[in-house]
């Protein structure tokens, strides 16, 4: 497991991805005070702000990611007069603490919140308060505030924190909370019934707060944790010493088996789990997929394992989620896959698995479907997916789905978050879930509804996967980055291992780890391609754009060709070609939502070329391979198209080496001469760079432009009259 640290210097934004499994959330050790005397001493108080909140959000011990905010009521010239004004500064709406920079916080006059209650007509008013917030806007902040705002605004203290830490949840989420609040903390803590965050729970907390000015925090039943402090170091200190003290009891109290103890006394081996779920993740893909295709997750790390082999892991999963954060991620129930890793033919027991998906997920939809009925209002917003985003397999761990990558995973490290709760809590009390209207109130707010509203529109690949093979290369690497920009998840193969991790390197840094991968692949060997496509099924879910790109350039007369050279035109270029797209087949025919398969031929498939014959066979081989691939796709809706680039010399590793000398002395010219010869030889006279490549690929690759296509050769060549096709 890879995890990256951010806690230097100012602590720089960072992703929060871990290549396996989230980082584990337990308590195995004391949280540590990480606050530096020497580093704040240089930070203005905004930047004091932003120091505490980058630390907090730093360990998912004390808050999930996107969860929680954090203020500070700090005194400041009014931009028009100059007059000093006290000035809220807190999280704004979306952003994650560990990772938010100074313009994640919106800025609010005090005294025009302290205005608001005026305006304030009572519970069922409370959402048009969010639309008096941005007419207390400090200096034009264009960062919008959320509807934790009021929460921060009137809580009587310079500093406050809002988290969401497993071990104040766990004990916040048993029937009996308010009796172990006090039990846990003594007095140092007031207690707060249920109640979804607006205008009227911010007043409760500042009521609270000032009839009990001893206090340090207040719990919020099902919720999470308030806690507050005159400077930010003491506020962030305070937090940390409530958030350890329930740890603590916890592990001191705790003693009962977790989730009612194991159920299966034999657990599956790493492999044994890899097989199920990289069988089982691309079927569950297709048969939840509409309109938005989804990317998956998996989780198998101890704590999921523990859960999903355990005796109470069905009555558990039914009760859902408590804490709101968590259930606006993993809504409102898991489906707990019908699977017995104790059968004695596992294969067996897996087909069975597979063939009654159908009747599970129809049953989870029509349980969906009954709550949006019982629950739903008068301004309800329409009912949406009603398929399930976590799925828990008995011995194996957790499959989370969503529109993309980074949620399905946020989805599962959330879920996390309430295995945690419900293992504590059931072990010193009894887990309490968030009441079904409660929730449906949250999943359906029409606050969170505007905020679905306001999203932009999808990108055109957005939901799909793309595999790419020689995806370190020029044309290959392009085609990554403009597949990517489109919202595809791209897996990058190739055989040159230190070339595919500079190639992942950089694509990541533009468009997130969560987007792009890496894997290991010989094209020529079965056994590397087919665990390259397990990688990808196990990293996003499957596969819905092949990129066959993979390839070598040689040339020699016919009488100088030898067998050797002969042999590894073909296996590469045609053999090669062969084994991935048939890998490719058999995983989008499993999924059945069809797919797109791009060829990267070369227009010597077309018109041969003198002392080339091995090159020219190969890749005319591989153009009538995509024509087969087309035929027997086209009734599963999978379409197969040819890229015919020619002369691409700049990025291409083909043109590094021998093949551009060979090609300069065929044509008696040095080598700096070849491309102007190229550009000189095509009717365009224009040169054909790697991007123009990938721009034909994102052509075949889309739906809108060509999903009517397959079987078609496109030339990008600049214009080459003998290659012409019919």
């Amino acid at each position: 497991m890879i995890v990256f640290d951010r806690l230097d210097g100012i602590i720089p934004p960072y992703s929060r991805y871990t290549t396996h499994s989230p980082v584990q959330k337990t308590m195995t050790k004391a949280l540590e005070n990480r606050w530096d005397d020497q580093h704040a001493a240089n930070l203005a108080e905004p930047e004091l702000l932003l120091y505490r909140s980058n630390l907090l959000g730093a360990d998912l011990r004390i808050t999930n990611y996107g969860g929680g905010n954090t203020s500070a009521k700090l005194v400041l010239p009014d931009p028009l007069g100059g007059a000093q004004q006290t000035v809220l500064w807190v999280k704004g709406s979306g952003g994650d603490l560990g990772s938010m920079a100074l313009d994640g916080f919106s800025t609010l006059y005090l005294d025009k919140l302290q205005q608001l209650q005026t305006l304030y007509r009572g519970l069922e008013h409370e959402d048009e308060m969010v639309g008096y917030l941005p007419h207390c806007t400090f200096n034009l902040n264009p960062r919008a505030a959320s509807i934790d705002t009021p929460l921060h605004a009137y809580i009587p203290y310079a500093h406050v924190d809002h988290m969401h830490p497993d071990a104040v949840i766990a004990i916040a989420s048993t029937v009996n909370s308010r009796e172990l609040t006090g039990t846990v903390w003594g007095g140092d803590l007031g207690w707060l019934p249920w109640q979804r965050p607006g205008f009227d729970l911010g007043l409760k907390l500042e009521s609270l707060a000032r009839k009990n000015p001893s206090l340090k925090g207040i719990i919020l039943e099902g919720h999470g944790l308030f806690t507050w402090g005159d400077t930010s170091r003491a506020c962030y200190e305070n937090t940390l010493d409530i958030i350890q003290r329930a740890a603590h009891w916890l592990a001191a109290h705790n003693q009962k088996p977790a989730f009612g103890g194991a159920r299966y006394a034999q657990q599956l081996s790493d492999t044994q789990r890899q097989h199920i779920v990289r069988t089982l993740m691309p079927v569950l893909r297709g048969k939840i997929s509409g309109a938005q295709l989804k990317l998956g997750h998996f989780d198998d790390s101890a704590t999921l394992l523990e859960f999903v082999n355990s005796h109470d892991l069905a009555p558990l999963a039914a009760l859902g989620t408590s804490c709101p954060d968590h259930f606006l991620r993993t809504k409102i129930c898991p489906l707990v896959v019908d699977f017995d890793p104790s059968a004695a033919d596992r294969e067996a027991e897996l087909a069975r698995c597979l063939e009654g998906l159908d009747q599970q997920l129809g049953e989870y939809r029509a349980m969906y479907s009954a709550y949006y009925e019982r629950c739903k209002r008068e301004h309800s917003p329409a009912m949406r997916d009603p398929n399930a985003v976590v799925y828990l397999v008995p011995g194996v761990g957790m499959i989370t789905f969503a529109k993309d990558k980074s949620t399905a995973r946020i989805a599962g490290e959330f879920y996390i978050n309430a295995v945690n709760v419900m293992r504590d809590a059931n072990g010193v009390s009894q887990y309490k879930a968030l009441p079904e209207q409660e929730a449906f109130d949250i999943e359906y707010w029409l606050l969170e509804e505007a905020k679905l509203q306001r999203m932009p529109k999808p990108k055109s690949l957005a939901g799909r996967i793309a595999f790419i093979t020689g995806g370190a290369g020029g044309i290959g690497k392009a085609t990554a980055l403009r597949l990517a920009r489109e919202g595809a998840c791209v897996m990058l193969a190739d055989i040159d291992g230190d070339a595919l991790k500079t190639a992942v390197a950089q694509l990541r840094d533009l468009h997130g780890a969560d987007t792009v991968a890496g894997t290991l692949c010989n094209v020529t060997d079965e056994q590397s391609v087919k665990t390259a496509f397990l990688e990808t099924i196990g990293t996003f879910g499957g596969v819905d754009i092949l990129v066959s790109n993979a390839g070598i350039a040689s040339a020699a007369p016919l009488d100088e060709t030898s067998l050797e050279l002969w042999n590894r035109n073909i296996d590469i270029l045609a053999t090669g070609y062969f084994l991935v797209s048939r890998e490719a087949f058999k995983l989008m025919k499993a999924q059945s939502i069809g797919g797109a398969m791009i060829f990267i031929a070369s227009k010597n498939g077309l018109v041969a070329s003198a002392n080339a014959s091995a090159y020219c066979t190969a890749k005319a081989a591989e153009i009538h391979l995509a024509r087969s691939v087309a035929l027997e796709g086209a009734p599963l809706g999978i379409r197969c198209n040819t890229v015919n680039p020619d002369a691409v010399l700049r990025g291409s590793k083909i043109w590094t080496g021998k093949w551009r000398e060979e090609r300069a002395a065929a044509y008696n010219m040095s080598e700096d001469d070849l491309e102007e010869h190229y550009r000189q030889r095509s009717l365009l006279k224009r040169n054909v760079f790697p991007e123009d490549i990938a721009e034909a690929v994102y052509f075949l690759a889309n739906e809108e432009s060509s999903g009517k296509s397959t079987g078609n050769i496109l030339n990008v060549d600049a214009g080459h009259p003998p290659s012409f096709t019919r």
